[in-house]
């Protein structure tokens, strides 16, 4: 049994290193590219105004990554300082182990529990909801589609690349803006990142099609790698492929793609494996 990583370049090849410590056959076939913004002045405004934001909120690893990237060289050193009080959140512990990286303290970081029955928003949340008091902003870092679909386009358009946004319905980290804005609280967005479908030659296409029908397992953390792959593969059947997603909507998505077994799991890895290797 072979297993097709979905993630962005960077975290595939991480994720391919420690799944084939578990003894697994594994192939990087990333479904999202990630690239900076061009226009970084929204990010060193927010590196500016850093206590400005009872919290912080980054998406992913990329988010932590390329935020930081743009940190001028006078901005306060860590969220939490001695100066800033900014707390930082994320949903999971890879995002949380990027900003360890990046020098932020333990201490200074908020995310749902180990045992959490999935790592996203509504997790999160349930941890910092009693963290905040009335007035209190909170800066949510992501990521913006090159296509225009922004996961940061506010209603009516607008909110290009790089640019920070105020607070709009939808979904994911929308809904945790919203729980926000319930509370009195406020929301801005700012685009760290661009995403856009990868460019594919003939070996990726190649793999792509094989992996549909001869056992392959696809890992999904993303239900816009799912998109993605139905607009790299037009026309081709996915109902003898089988997938693993990391959370129930991005489950909800490979079922509506076709794919014929769609098995759900935690993203911790030990979760993914046992879901691997529970595939018939």
């Amino acid at each position: 049994m072979r297993v097709i990583v979905t993630r962005p370049q960077r975290e595939a090849q991480r994720w391919c290193q420690d799944l084939r410590t578990r003894g697994l056959d594994v192939v990087a076939l990333p479904l999202i590219e990630v690239a900076a913004v061009t226009d970084t002045a929204p990010l060193h405004q927010a590196w500016e105004r850093l206590g400005d934001w009872a919290a912080v909120m980054f998406v992913s690893a990329n988010a932590v990554g390329l935020f930081f990237a743009e940190k001028p060289p006078l901005a306060p050193v860590l969220i939490g300082s001695s100066a800033i009080k900014t707390r930082a959140w994320v949903t999971g512990p890879g995002t949380r182990q990027a900003l360890l990286q990046a020098g932020v303290s333990a201490a200074c970081i908020d995310m749902p529990s180990p045992e959490a029955g999935q790592f996203d928003s509504e997790s999160l949340w349930q941890v910092v909801r009693d963290q905040l008091q009335t007035g209190d902003r909170v800066l949510i870092v992501r990521g913006d589609d090159v296509d225009g679909d922004s996961e940061a386009q506010p209603p009516g358009g607008g909110g290009g690349s790089g640019s920070v946004t105020e607070h709009q319905t939808g979904r994911g980290r929308d809904w945790l803006a919203e729980q926000l804005a319930a509370r009195g609280l406020q929301a801005q967005f700012l685009v760290a990142y661009q995403r856009s479908a990868p460019r594919w030659g003939r070996a990726e296409r190649d793999l792509a099609s094989r992996a549909a029908d001869d056992g392959s397992v696809w890992l999904f953390s993303s239900s816009q790698a799912i998109v993605n792959l139905l607009h790299l593969l037009p026309g081709q059947s996915w109902q003898q492929a089988c997938a693993v997603a990391t959370h129930p909507r991005i489950a909800l998505a490979a079922r509506a793609a076709g794919f014929g077994q769609v098995h759900e799991s935690r993203p911790a890895l030990s979760d993914i494996v046992a879901s691997i290797e529970s595939v018939e």
